[in-house]
């Protein structure tokens, strides 16, 4: 395993790299969703799963996610056209990263939001 040093910036640059692709406050989210809903999903499902989210930043963010290799945009010749999305090998390849980001966001909302007991 390397290890990040403050003189190697290509190490910098791969981290950073990584938050690009992930960061923001939907794509992992969507990826989340699509991982643990088992199969894919249409894009009204998606948004339904996701509270909050507009047609228009999911639709930005599912660009980019399939841009990245993440996501899988799967369109039917039917009538309407039906338009499925999954996630592909590449982006389960993120699931220990999105289960480590829980057990951590898990770990720190206890440490700071519960009350912490005072010794007397």
């Amino acid at each position: 395993m390397q290890t990040l040093t403050c003189t190697n910036t290509n190490k910098g640059l791969a981290i950073r790299d990584a938050l690009d692709m992930v960061g923001g406050k939907w794509k992992l989210p969507i990826l989340h969703v699509l991982v643990f809903h088992g199969g894919p999903m249409r894009f009204k499902e998606l948004q339904r799963a996701l509270d909050g989210i507009t047609a228009r930043m999911l639709s930005k963010e599912l660009k980019e996610l399939e841009m990245n290799q993440m996501v899988n945009r799967q369109v039917y010749d039917t009538a309407p056209i039906t338009v499925e999305y999954s996630v592909t090998d590449y982006g389960h390849s993120l699931c220990p990263v999105i289960q480590a980001l829980y057990e951590w966001g898990t770990e720190h909302r206890r440490r700071i939001f519960e009350p912490v007991s005072a010794d007397y």
